[in-house]
């Protein structure tokens, strides 16, 4: 399939003092069904999407407006910045469609600039590799390996399997109705994540993570941002470095820690071991009454109303020994109070 040339664009644009609807595409280029089954797609400040919604008709539509936002720009003004400043590549090669918008030499007034998004829409088995220096990143319903980055940017997985990896130097991320193997973060943004399975890694370097429903082999953490989890299986790593934490129905094995501020567990199932750790609040851990565990627990001051069928030793510091006759190991370490409640 020949590419699509600059000139063709020209042809396909009709030049109008009509401004540009950002609404509809700018330009739209149609394939045959199963003509690629990989994405290579690259643009400079615009978003990008890949939906796996389309195997019977495959396209890619692209979206054009001015960088400032302020200016209304005609389709023909459009057509004469592209000219001048961006080379615009739509092809198929290899089985692969190509969507790569470039800068032809770097634009000192931003204003001047234009934000050139790709929509593409294509059959559910795709690898794709994805780029943007400033736009957001969103996949729904695809299948295979997904690698994707952006400078600035949110990032959005929706019902997708495989191997998945993203990376936001500062946006959000959202991940949701997903399995396989996992690894998202963003340098600053928050994380929700719902409903995935697998080898998960969800990782932000100062917002907060809230997550439920997963199951699997999981890995949270955040550099300062709180911590909320809710149902989860398998087993888990949650960390922050001084935000909150508060976990609700765990029925995995878990360790998770913070150095500032406070730790509340719910175990509604015990794992093989439950580790916590605080060098700065308080912790309070509600766990099943009728269950076997081993206690290892410390802290300032520790309170156990409630406590029965235990067989060890007790004072306000710590806490070791078993209750009902022993089973999964608990390790408490905190610094402060220290609650637990036999349910």
């Amino acid at each position: 399939m020949k590419k699509i040339s600059l000139f063709l664009i020209s042809a396909i644009v009709a030049v109008g003092v009509n401004a540009q609807n950002n609404k509809e595409p700018f330009i739209t280029k149609s394939f045959s069904a199963q003509s690629f089954n990989k994405v290579n797609a690259e643009t400079s400040g615009g978003s990008i999407s890949l939906s796996g919604n389309a195997a019977s008709s495959p396209r890619i539509e692209v979206y054009i407006h001015a960088g400032n936002s302020n200016d209304n720009l005609s389709k023909a003004e459009i057509q004469q910045r592209l000219d001048e400043n961006y080379t615009l590549e739509i092809d198929v090669k290899n089985n692969e469609l190509v969507a790569i918008a470039k800068q032809k030499n770097k634009i000192t007034n931003w204003k001047k600039g234009l934000n050139i998004s790709f929509k593409i829409y294509t059959g559910d088995k795709i690898d794709s590799k994805l780029s943007t220096s400033g736009g957001s990143i969103a996949l729904e319903n695809v299948s295979g390996t997904q690698n994707f980055s952006t400078s600035g940017g949110s990032l959005s997985v929706n019902t997708a399997n495989g191997n998945i990896n993203g990376r936001t130097s500062g946006g959000s991320i959202s991940l949701k109705d997903a399995e396989g193997n996992i690894d998202l973060s963003t340098s600053g943004g928050s994380i929700t994540a719902a409903d995935a399975k697998g080898t998960l890694k969800l990782h932000t370097s100062g917002g907060s993570i809230h997550f439920q429903n997963l199951n699997g082999n999981i890995n949270i953490g955040t550099s300062g941002g709180s911590l909320n989890g809710d149902d989860i299986k398998g087993e888990l790593v949650a960390r922050t470095s001084g935000g909150s934490i508060d976990l609700k129905q765990m029925k995995c094995s878990f360790e998770t820690s913070t150095s500032g501020g406070n730790i509340q567990v719910e175990i509604a199932e015990l794992g093989k071991y439950a580790k916590i750790s605080n060098s700065g609040g308080n912790i309070t851990l509600h766990m099943p009454g009728n269950k076997g565990a081993d206690l290892d627990i410390h802290g300032n001051k520790i309170s156990t109303p409630k406590i029965s069928n235990f067989s060890g030793k007790g004072d306000n510091n710590s806490l070791v020994g078993t209750i009902n006759g022993g089973g999964a190991r608990v390790d408490v370490r905190g610094n402060n109070n220290v609650s637990l409640y036999l349910d």
